[in-house]
């Protein structure tokens, strides 16, 4: 399959690889252009940064996740009819699971689909230098993909000399530069960036931001790079399963719960699912006739005050719950269903009771990073669904966190208890990507078709 595609790389976090992406992807927008658009790794929040601009739901590729069989297949499915493709890479360029390997990193993922990769060099403080650190990043691996640069925070005086000079010692395409430009700055807060509703004018930064860009990258110069991108040799997954009814899945979406990977629901609709979302903050009751609920991650700690104002909706999900309704909760949901959570005010909050106890703030990061997920007991009937890839992100804990599953650390001896893993629920911090492992979803759908038997709500 032909796509058209460009990888964002850099050599570090903070180099300025989401706010350009945004800029770029923003520019083509403006062309015209159909675009897809892709974050490298698990990242949940800068593609919702993308699809702000793309005005389509931005994906996730991630090598851990997926082999690179099925992370091709998403590339294309995701990709088809688009003309062109735009990937955000992960970290630095090399930067993979455990510290110190490739696999996942933006260099695994532009290697499994064959991506040219434009490095994106913070050249603050640097001139000359910058040679040595771009021909660093292009040999370091004789396959690196590395086939253009960016020079982010370049003085526009400087630029055209620097474009010379590093075109002659490299031997890459140097296919722009971005100046300074503190007014279209993104912030950042305790899991990473803010959510896009939450910048003030965030459309007038990106259309600024866009109209910079076309002054100062050769857009012309990497829309011909990505054409030049070869074939995607793609075959699609074999899932079997699907639901000879479908059932009425309720997902819970607003700014506390908005932490879902597009795929995710991809797969989901393809088993036979059909996916109702809800606000847990501002919704009454829950919809009617659900057979399941699927609580995701996402900032309920800065909005517990509304959740626990909304004591109907916490009692509809604790009833439906106990009464047997089958239910995946990760990270956020899962801090939903304590009987009480701290937030960030330091204040504690009644939450749905499903799971008793208290979910609470530190001040530190826990858990951080890829695990293998390993089942101990029959959880939504099925004994063993093997290796579950995962990932964890937060700053909050709790003092039930569950003991059903083993979470174990890729590339190290380090594992931990986790999850509450039940005939009808699997709820814990991890989070999980279905098509790492299609068993889980299989598992969930079948116990919601049992449910959907009954007459329950």
């Amino acid at each position: 399959m032909r796509i058209p595609r460009i990888l964002l790389a850099a050599g570090a976090s903070g180099s300025g690889k989401t706010l350009i992406t945004c800029g770029l992807l923003q520019a083509l927008v403006n062309r015209n252009l159909t675009v897809a658009s892709f974050k490298c790794g698990p990242d949940y929040i800068d593609p919702m940064f993308h699809s702000r601009v793309i005005g389509a739901k931005s994906a996730n590729l991630d090598t851990f996740f997926t082999s690179p069989e099925v992370t091709r297949y998403l590339l294309s499915e995701n990709a088809a009819n688009c003309e062109i493709a735009v990937m955000e890479g992960v970290m630095g360029y090399y930067d993979g699971v455990a510290g110190t390997t490739t696999q996942a990193s933006a260099y695994d993922l532009a290697s499994v689909t064959d991506t040219p990769a434009i490095l994106i060099v913070n050249s603050k403080g640097m001139s000359m230098s910058l040679a040595a650190y771009i021909k660093g990043f292009a040999e370091y691996r004789k396959d690196s993909h590395i086939k253009g640069v960016i020079l982010n925070q370049m003085s526009p005086m400087l630029y055209p000399r620097m474009k010379e000079l590093l075109e002659k010692e490299t031997g890459l395409s140097v296919l722009g530069y971005v100046p300074k430009v503190e007014d279209c700055v993104i912030e950042s807060r305790h899991l990473g960036l803010v959510l896009p509703d939450e910048i003030p004018q965030l459309r007038e930064r990106l259309q600024k931001l866009a109209r910079i860009l076309e002054d100062t990258l050769e857009i012309d110069e990497i829309l011909k790079l990505a054409a030049d991108a070869p074939e995607v040799q793609v075959a699609e997954p074999q899932i079997s399963f699907h639901l000879e009814k479908p059932v009425r899945i309720g997902v819970a979406e607003d700014e506390a719960f908005c932490f879902y990977y597009k795929d995710n629901f991809r797969l989901l609709k393809s088993m036979g699912a059909e996916l109702v979302t809800f606000s847990p903050m501002r919704d009454v009751h829950l919809p009617e006739n659900l057979k399941g609920l699927i609580l995701g991650g996402g900032y309920p700690e800065l909005n517990a005050k509304e959740l626990e104002a909304n004591a109907s909706m916490r009692e509809d999900v604790r009833r439906v719950l106990n009464d047997g309704m089958p239910c995946l909760a990760e990270c956020g949901g899962f801090m939903y269903l304590h009987d009480e959570m701290e937030a960030m005010d330091g204040n504690s909050y009644h939450m749905a009771g499903v799971i008793s106890g208290r979910a609470y703030r530190t001040q530190r990061l826990n858990r951080f990073g890829y695990v293998t997920l390993t089942q101990k007991k029959e959880v939504f009937g099925m004994n063993d669904m093997g290796g579950i890839p995962a990932h964890e992100f937060h700053y909050f804990d709790s003092e039930n966190c569950g003991d059903d599953f083993d979470a174990k650390k890729p590339q190290s001896h380090r594992k931990w208890n986790c999850i509450h893993g039940t005939d009808t629920m699997m709820a814990g911090f991890p989070h999980l990507y279905f098509y790492g492992n299609p068993k889980v979803p299989e598992a969930f759908l079948r116990k919601c078709s049992q449910y959907g038997r009954q007459d329950a709500r």
